[in-house]
């Protein structure tokens, strides 16, 4: 909503003009830049800025006694990486491989982590009114890894983005990738 600015004493010659109301702070945050990439049919974001790289998927070396979303690792110039498929991380349908199938490799916690998606869609800039908290589950869910749903256009029609915390997913205990420190 607008105002209008009058002058206090009448003076021939000046116009009002119209001053507009300041913006909510969430209108001036900046906006959050994701990563978007498909998981079967669902779409997911995680933060621009934990992604070190894109690659197209290569076949890993399998390690022994590890659970069964993490693929293996590979050698990334000279840093052995982590392998860790997503899909079988979220309990969804194993994906066949295919030409779209990649490796999103991040950084996270001051470590080198890979993740294989179905692909990966865009870069968005996401608007604090574009996004929605997560619904609430009990502690039975474990979903504290979801940071919120976004809404994003695409022409006509809208999709859903579900929006990750990749650090607290990759660095929950049951995925055994970092130390848990004693309290």
């Amino acid at each position: 909503m607008s105002t209008l600015e009058m002058p206090t004493a009448p003076t021939e010659g000046i116009q009002p003009r119209v001053v507009a109301d300041p913006a909510p702070p969430e209108a001036l945050a900046p906006p959050r830049e994701v990563l978007s990439f498909r998981l079967g049919t669902e779409e997911y974001g995680i933060d621009i800025l934990r992604v070190q790289e894109i690659r197209s998927f290569e076949t890993c070396t399998h390690l022994a006694n590890t659970p069964g979303f993490i693929k293996g690792v590979v050698n990334l110039r000279g840093v052995i990486v982590p392998i860790i498929d997503l899909r079988l991380k979220f309990g969804l349908a194993d994906a066949h491989f295919n030409d779209s199938t990649v490796t999103i490799v991040l950084n996270v916690a001051q470590r080198v982590v890979g993740v294989v998606v179905d692909s990966v869609s865009d870069v968005l800039q996401l608007a604090r009114n574009q996004i929605q908290p997560p619904p609430a589950f009990n502690d039975s869910v474990q979903a504290g890894h979801i940071t919120g749903v976004a809404t994003v256009m695409n022409g006509d029609s809208q999709r859903m983005l579900i929006l990750l915390d990749i650090e607290h997913l990759m660095t929950g205990f049951e995925m055994g990738l970092f130390e848990i420190s004693p309290h």
